[in-house]
């Protein structure tokens, strides 16, 4: 994965860690939501990346 990160695993842990111990259960079920909803942006993107790089080498190839 090359994706450059402002924050390190190891600072978002200990964040979301903080904030997950003070949360509310509603809270909790919102943020259960958002990270469920993240990785199937993830999931999608790599879709779209694998598809579009299809694309462009069969394009290569027919021209």
């Amino acid at each position: 994965m090359s994706v450059n990160r402002d924050i390190s695993l190891q600072q978002l842990a200990e964040g979301i860690s903080k904030s997950v111990l003070n949360a509310s259960d509603k809270d909790l079920e919102g943020f259960q939501q958002i990270i469920d909803e993240t990785i199937k942006l993830r999931e999608a993107h790599r879709n779209l990346q694998k598809m579009i790089q299809s694309y462009s080498t069969s394009s290569i190839q027919r021209s």
